[in-house]
């Protein structure tokens, strides 16, 4: 088992071409079956408003290839519906 902690050290990195997506800040689970739907990481260089938050990366879980020792590579980006910044 891997605790959020952990995975928070660790930078994620688009697989094909390298692109830096950040550090994840927080994870979506299905309150019903308790499985990690996307992860979530704070997008590069959005600062937060007084009632907004930060840019936010959604990576769906099948997205991701691997969980390394140092960074989590994910699947290249396809279009705006895989990765949304809200």
């Amino acid at each position: 088992m891997v605790k959020l902690s952990e995975l928070q050290i660790k930078e994620i990195i688009v697989m094909d071409d390298g692109t830096r997506l950040g550090h994840i800040i927080d994870l979506e689970i299905d309150g019903r079956t308790g499985r990690v739907i996307a992860i979530i990481a704070e997008g590069k260089g959005k600062k937060s408003g007084m009632f907004a938050k930060a840019g936010e990366l959604f990576i769906a879980w099948e997205k991701i290839v691997r969980i390394g020792e140092d960074v989590i590579l994910v699947e290249k980006v396809k279009g705006p519906d895989l990765y949304t910044e809200d």
